[in-house]
């Protein structure tokens, strides 16, 4: 996670040349408890009594996952509370889903992050909350079974004199939900968000959790419609200008530095984004980009693939440390160009960020400190790992400090490998078609 600064300002010098060198700090920052003047209070109407109570909002960042606004409601009138969240970041490209196999009381607390366009759904007991039927929230397991259970009861003492049976039959089906959170055998939780916006907690990490199952999936166009996202049908509009036919050769790209318009992933001020065409030696066609924010100073490095994919098997590249029992999956930590030492660093600054670091229990944070302070050991060469990167494109490349091309040295190691069916449905290759993709099937 970045971290915000500002400009150090000396003594002499005025007040409007020191305001001018301070550096703007995000909206969205980490939740730190002796920070206090970022919430926003406002009145607003009651929805119980319809008196005047207040609300409180906390822009913030969840670590690990983007952009919320925390809103809490009193009115102290009625003493009624209210709390949810709203997503403040942008819709993700992919809809997200997830499965969690609960399976121990403990599971029950995993936090879940949900935002309106979430639905969720326990197969188990035949419950199914649909999408936009609440409020986005940042709640636990059973938090989410308490929520349904304080709905089902409302206007239970009405329903029992006006309907029996209604009110029968919801009593029966609240003493399974009750039963539910006993955990005497496994159920699944369904997690589905079409905006992308939603997270389960793994209080395993950084080791991947075989409880926890995540997958991404594209939208339809009811779903985009859904979210407020319309197609456009003016072809003319276009983010850049079109380009001449034959105005600018590919030899061209080799030398020229490409800048396009773009928002800050940190605290999503306009920046822009240099791209570059470049050659690795020994490796292929890459290209190179870079971000530098004027606002928050977060800075980012990415490499893109510019050739295809490879016969045998960028971002779908998976890596891991068997020495350490780290697992980090494809897309994680996105295509760098950068050295081992880099790669390591990357990995361990993003996995400080995965703790919710005020609110994580005791035991949670042991686990990640003692695991912190043995990556510190492997980053001072102290301990002997062994890396592996594996990338069924065929798009990831290590230095060879052999002489010999064909050769590399006797620390690394390269094996080519057949894909299996499950790499080429995940690289979208089992439906592409490559001949006489012109003629109608």
């Amino acid at each position: 996670m970045s971290t915000v600064s500002a400009a150090n300002s000396n003594n002499d010098t005025s007040p409007s040349e020191s305001a001018g060198n301070v550096r703007p700090e995000p909206i969205f920052r980490e939740i730190n408890a002796e920070q206090t003047d970022e919430i926003v209070e406002i009145e607003s109407a009651c929805m119980n009594c319809f008196e005047t109570g207040v609300t409180r909002l906390l822009p913030t960042k969840i670590p690990f996952f983007r952009e919320v606004v925390l809103m809490s409601f009193k009115c102290d009138h009625c003493g009624h509370i209210n709390n949810e969240m709203q997503s403040a970041s942008e819709i993700q490209k992919s809809g997200i889903r997830i499965e969690l196999v609960v399976q121990s009381v403990a599971d029950l607390n995993r936090r879940v992050v949900r935002s309106d366009n979430s639905s969720i759904s326990i197969p188990e007991v035949e419950l199914e909350i649909p999408v936009q039927s609440q409020k986005g929230e940042v709640t636990t397991v059973e938090g989410i079974i308490e929520r349904t259970i304080a709905g089902l009861s409302q206007d239970q003492e009405k329903r029992r004199i006006d309907h029996p049976e209604t009110a029968a039959s919801i009593e029966r089906y609240i003493e399974r939900l009750h039963r539910l959170k006993e955990v005497t055998t496994p159920f699944h939780l369904l997690l589905e968000d079409i905006s992308g916006n939603s997270f389960v907690e793994n209080p395993l990490a950084p080791v991947a959790d075989p409880q926890l199952k995540t997958s991404y999936f594209t939208r339809s166009q009811q779903q985009n419609e859904q979210l407020g996202l319309y197609e456009q049908n003016h072809e003319d509009q276009h983010l850049l200008k079109p380009i001449a036919e034959d105005s600018w050769p590919i030899e061209n790209l080799h030398g020229e530095v490409l800048q396009f318009p773009t928002n800050c992933p940190t605290c999503q001020a306009p920046c822009e984004t240099n791209m570059k065409l470049t050659n690795i030696p020994h490796f292929k066609e890459v290209v190179i980009m870079a971000t530098v924010c004027g606002a928050c100073g977060h800075k980012t490095n990415e490499v893109k693939s510019g050739g295809g994919v490879e016969a045998q098997g960028s971002e779908t590249c998976s890596l891991s440390i068997p020495e350490l029992d780290l697992e980090v999956g494809p897309h994680a930590l996105c295509g760098r160009f950068t050295t081992v030492e880099g790669l390591l660093v990357a990995m361990r600054d993003q996995l400080d960020g995965t703790l919710f670091h005020d609110s994580a229990d005791v035991a949670t944070k042991q686990q990640m400190q003692r695991f912190l302070d043995t990556f510190e050991d492997v980053m001072n060469l102290k301990r002997v790992i062994t890396l592996v990167l594996e990338d069924p494109a065929g798009n990831t490349y290590v230095q060879s400090l052999s002489d010999d091309d064909s050769e590399p040295d006797d620390k690394l190691t390269v094996e080519r490998y057949d894909r299996s069916y499950e790499d080429n449905e995940d690289l979208g290759l089992n439906d592409m078609k490559t001949e006489g993709y012109e003629q109608k099937t």
